[in-house]
């Protein structure tokens, strides 16, 4: 599993327990995180393998997860179970995800300095073995995978008409129109 999945111990820990029940009921673990603060909250995104997931499908989630959390006690604390989808500007986990979201923006952080530099922003160009492929300034560079420790799309309206597009319940016409200022 991927250290973009489940960063922290307990989040490897939750994930082994989440994880067979979310793929049996058909969908696929994108991230889970523990996070802690005022309140404590188990944070699990999840979606169908094809992509997307609806709040019936994390309703469905959510409940099977109660029941099996409630026999396995993983967390002694009291805490809430949140499950979400990962949004439009959505953190990128897994190998795949930088392949199907080629072409759009996104920003990477890396654990090593590469070339003086740990972040980078620009279009993603899709995956060469086990690098991500990136465009910056310099041109286009690979990312080895087990580099990154924090990977996500950047909000553009290129992404939104993407997202709208692949939503079969929305039209894009029902929404006002957004204007840009001019510089």
């Amino acid at each position: 599993m991927s250290d973009l999945i489940a960063k922290a111990a307990i989040d490897k820990r939750m994930a082994s327990i989440v994880q067979p029940v979310i793929e049996g009921l058909g969908y696929e673990l994108v991230r889970i995180r523990l996070m802690s603060g005022k309140s404590t909250t188990l944070q699990i995104m999840a979606e169908r393998p094809e992509g997307g997931i609806e709040v019936d499908d994390c309703a469905k989630i959510s409940n099977e997860l109660s029941a099996i959390l409630d026999v396995e006690d993983p967390i002694e604390a009291e805490y809430a179970l949140e499950v979400s989808s990962p949004g439009i500007d959505r953190p990128l986990t897994r190998l795949k995800d930088f392949a199907a979201w080629a072409g759009f923006e996104a920003k990477l952080e890396t654990s090593e300095l590469i070339d003086g530099q740990r972040r980078f922003k620009g279009p993603l160009r899709g995956v060469e073995d086990n690098e991500v492929l990136i465009e910056i300034q310099q041109g286009i560079i690979g990312l080895d995978f087990e580099w990154l420790t924090e990977a996500k799309l950047v909000l553009t309206d290129e992404l939104v008409a993407e997202t709208l597009k692949t939503r079969k319940d929305i039209v894009e016409s029902d929404f006002d129109h957004i204007e840009k200022e001019e510089d």
